[in-house]
């Protein structure tokens, strides 16, 4: 890579160590928030899966009877489906993600004579999967969130790292030695002027 081009004097070299000095401040907040991001990505990885688990086994349970709902003349669809899913937000480590609070079903409205007592175990699974479901896709959105910022601080962590604090380093080794060669210089120049008004004043 190509060096930036900066100016030898000792105002670059002064903004060069407070960039060092900035960088190597704020390097440790963010490895802090690249470790606090990467748990949290584990700990809803981890969620999910229960979730998803969890899911499964209902179906399963459900398989057992499911196939009466085609054979009796009870359409539970009115019933079971959310009318309204209610989330609020939480911040985890700086990133504000959604959280289910409820799924709202309509109220149960049907003859308790007329209607099959297996209706009401029925609505109560259906509803808790559907209930599941919709939870299941509010995590997968805190995952995405969540990865996506865990993305971005590790290639902060990583530019600073390898990158911006290197550079600044470097920069400020070679403006030292070339101030330093020009102080040397300067010295030089300054002894021999001397020496020079010295042979003079010797041969007046």
């Amino acid at each position: 890579m190509a060096r930036k081009k900066v100016k030898f004097t000792k105002g670059e070299l002064k903004r060069q160590r407070d960039s060092q000095d900035r960088f190597e401040r704020y390097l440790p907040t963010l490895q802090l928030k690249q470790q606090q991001l990467q748990l949290e990505v584990r700990n809803v990885e981890k969620l999910l899966y229960l979730k998803r688990v969890e899911i499964d086994r209902i179906k399963e349970d459900m398989s057992e009877w499911i196939g009466i709902l085609g054979d009796k003349d009870v359409d539970l669809s009115p019933w079971v489906r959310p009318k309204e899913i209610i989330t609020s937000t939480a911040n985890i480590a700086g990133v504000t993600i959604p959280v289910l609070k409820q799924a709202e079903f309509p109220k149960v409205d049907y003859d308790l004579f007329m209607t099959p007592l297996w209706v009401d175990s029925a609505v109560d699974a259906i509803r808790k999967l559907a209930e599941l479901i919709a939870e299941t896709d509010i995590i997968e959105e805190q995952l995405k969130l969540l990865s996506n910022e865990l993305r971005i601080t590790m290639q902060r962590v990583n530019l600073f790292e390898k990158v911006k604090i290197p550079e600044c380093k470097d920069n400020i080794r070679v403006i030292r030695i070339y101030l330093g060669d020009q102080d040397t210089n300067a010295v030089c120049r300054s002894k021999i002027a001397k020496k020079k008004i010295e042979e003079v004043q010797a041969a007046a």
